[in-house]
């Protein structure tokens, strides 16, 4: 389970951005955070991922507080897709994703058999295998999106590699759970990849045992895709639960000062949100 804890943060002393939030993400939960701009969604993702640390309370990650564990240990069990990706030189697929294995590797050490038969797996896994020898600058944006959660992916696995140097004893005191945290994940996708983003990250959390974190502005990506939903404005939680309690148009009507009329769709079966009007 990961856990926020009464977490408040700020970049400065004149601004706090996330004040005394309190979240639970099951082990193997798929949860998406929801606000508007300026609400502290991504901050709080970083907090969570254990990139910044809070300057009240805590994030815990199976009852271990992530600020005392290892990076190296936390870098095998939360990975993070950011928005966007921008790389320094024009690296292959399979250089992307071997980077993943990092983690895993000792200082100076170079990746081995099982490195890239770990990352060929998660190419395999995120549909992008016939990729592999293509640069990263001419993939379209889904592409670069598999790409990257296929380099989260190789973060997790252990492989053979688990003999490699001494084993960190804070890692082996907490169960295994694995977070994956994407952060707008369709912001720049067509229709198709949209649909095909979804169907991965449900697969990688129903297949794969992944818990999934997802940050977006999309109501109706949160709706077909996550069970619970964290709903945040001016950095405090509005409303959290499953997405059925809380997707309602009181909360978007809190959260977004806009009227809305949300129903379950005939075919899909989900929810469904449409705008109608600014408060």
């Amino acid at each position: 389970m990961l856990t926020a804890d009464h977490v408040s943060f700020g970049y400065d002393h004149a601004r706090t951005v996330l004040s005394d939030v309190s979240v639970e993400v099951p082990a193997g939960g798929l949860v998406g955070v929801l606000g508007p701009n300026g609400s502290g969604k991504t901050t709080f993702l970083k907090l969570l991922a254990g990139l910044l640390v809070p300057t009240r309370g805590c994030v815990r990650l199976d009852g271990a507080d992530i600020a005392g564990l290892a990076r190296r240990t936390l870098a095998r069990r939360v990975a993070v897709v950011p928005q966007e990706t921008e790389l320094a030189f024009d690296y292959t697929v399979l250089e992307i994703v071997l980077m993943g294995r990092y983690p895993h590797l000792r200082t100076f050490e170079l990746e081995g058999p099982d490195d890239i038969e770990i990352a060929r797996r998660t190419l395999a896994a995120t549909g992008t295998t016939h990729l592999e020898q293509r640069t990263f600058r001419t993939l379209s944006g889904g592409e670069k999106q598999r790409v990257i959660i296929a380099s989260a992916l190789a973060q997790f696995e252990t492989g053979a590699n688990t003999t490699r140097g001494a084993r960190d004893p804070r890692a082996e005191a907490t169960s295994r759970t694995q977070v994956l945290f994407l952060d707008e994940p369709t912001s720049s996708l067509d229709l198709s990849f949209q649909l095909a983003t979804a169907a991965l990250v449900d697969t990688l959390n129903r297949s794969h045992d992944t818990t999934v974190v997802v940050c977006t502005h999309d109501l109706n990506f949160a709706a077909a895709l996550c069970r619970d939903l964290v709903v945040l404005r001016d950095g405090q939680v509005i409303a959290s639960g499953p997405t059925e309690t809380v997707l309602t148009p009181d909360t978007i009507g809190a959260v977004y000062d806009v009227e809305a009329d949300v129903r379950r769709h005939p075919i899909t079966g989900h929810l469904t949100v449409v705008p109608l009007a600014r408060r």
